[in-house]
C-alpha cells in the first residue's frame, strides 16, 4: 500500500500511479487530513486491503505534501553509517546513536523550492525515513517492524555554520530552516518491499551522483532504532524517524562543497521514489 498527501488530502496511490481520495472512497469513515490516519492505522490498513476502490485520478508530484506533515515527534539519527562517521571526524557509535530533532516547521513535500540561508553552508543528507503507525513504549526489536506504518525518502538538509556555531553544536536548529525536511513522495508499507532492511539510497546534484549507499549498512537498522528510542520515550502514531545518511556529504569532501543557488538535488530510495529540491538565494 502507498499513501500520499495530495494537496492536503489523504489519498491511496494505485499501482497505475493514480490517486484515490480516502475520505470519499471510505464514505467518510476516515478523515481527509493525512496526519490523522496514523491514530487509526491498524483499522485503516485493514480497510484499505479489502476496499473496492474507484478509478484514480492523475496528479502532478509537485502537488504532493509530506505523507506525515504534522508529527508530534521528529527523531533524527546521526552517524548511522560507518563511512559517514569517518568523513565527519567522529567515532563510530557502538551502543547508542546520536539523536536530534528537526523541528516540524521544516517538513515539506517531495518537490519543492528551498531558499538557502544567507551566508550559510547548506549540505545534503539523503535518508530513509520511517513513520510510526502503532505507537509503543519499550518496544522489543523483534516486534519493531509491526509498529512501522511505512517508509519514505527524506533529505536531512543541514546548514553547517548554524549547526556548529556557539559553545555547543546546534544540530536541531541548523537542520530546521524552512523546507529543510522534505519527505515523500509517499509512504510505502514494508510489505511492498522485497527486503525493507536492504534498500539502495542516494542523491545527485545537477545530475552528478554525490551519495550512494544501502540501508543494510546502517549501524542501527530500523528495528534497532525503534527499540532504542522507545526505551527512553514513547513513540507516538505518526512520529517521523530520519534514520541517518551514508557517506558523501559536502562537508566531508576535500575541498568542501555546499549547495548553491540554481542547484537541483534529486534524492531516491529504491522501491519508494524520489525527492526533487531546487535551491534559490
Amino acid at each position: 500500500m502507498r499513501i500520499a498527501n495530495l494537496s492536503g488530502r489523504l489519498v491511496l496511490v494505485r499501482p497505475d500511479g493514480t490517486a484515490v481520495d480516502v475520505e470519499r472512497a471510505s464514505a467518510g469513515r476516515f478523515a481527509s487530513e493525512p496526519q490523522r490516519i496514523y491514530e487509526r492505522w491498524a483499522e485503516f490498513a485493514e480497510w484499505a486491503a479489502d476496499a473496492d476502490l474507484p478509478n484514480g485520478v492523475a496528479f502532478d508530484p509537485a502537488e504532493l505534501g509530506s505523507p506525515a506533515p504534522a508529527p508530534r515527534q521528529v527523531l533524527a539519527i546521526g552517524l548511522n553509517y560507518r563511512a559517514h562517521a569517518g568523513e565527519s571526524g567522529f567515532e563510530v557509535p557502538d551502543r547508542t546513536p546520536p539523536v536530534f530533532t528537526k523541528y516540524v516547521s521544516s517538513i515539506s513535500g517531495p518537490v519543492t523550492t528551498v531558499r538557502l540561508p544567507e551566508g550559510g553552508h547548506t549540505d545534503w543528507e539523503v535518508e530513509l525515513v520511517a513513520v510510526i503507525g502503532t505507537g509503543g513504549y519499550r518496544v522489543a526489536e523483534a516486534d519493531a517492524w509491526s509498529h512501522v506504518a511505512g517508509l519514505a525518502v527524506g533529505q536531512d538538509l543541514s546548514e553547517r555554520i548554524t549547526q556548529l556555531d556557539g559553545p555547543a553544536p546546534q544540530f536541531s536548529l541548523g537542520k530546521s530552516f524552512p523546507g529543510f525536511a522534505p519527505v515523500g513522495p509517499w509512504l510505502v508499507t514494508p510489505d511492498e518491499l522485497a527486503d525493507p532492511d536492504d534498500l539502495e539510497l542516494g542523491c545527485a546534484i545537477n545530475g552528478e551522483e554525490v551519495q550512494k549507499g544501502r540501508t543494510r549498512d546502517l549501524i542501527f537498522p530500523v528495528p534497532a532504532l525503534i527499540a532504542k528510542l522507545s526505551a527512553v520515550l514513547p513513540l507516538l502514531p505518526g512520529d517521523v524517524i530520519f534514520t541517518g545518511t551514508p557517506a558523501g556529504v559536502g562537508q566531508g569532501r576535500d575541498p568542501q562543497r555546499f549547495l548553491a543557488p540554481g542547484d537541483v538535488l534529486v534524492s531516491h530510495v529504491e522501491g519508494i521514489g524520489e525527492l526533487r529540491q531546487t535551491f534559490t538565494a
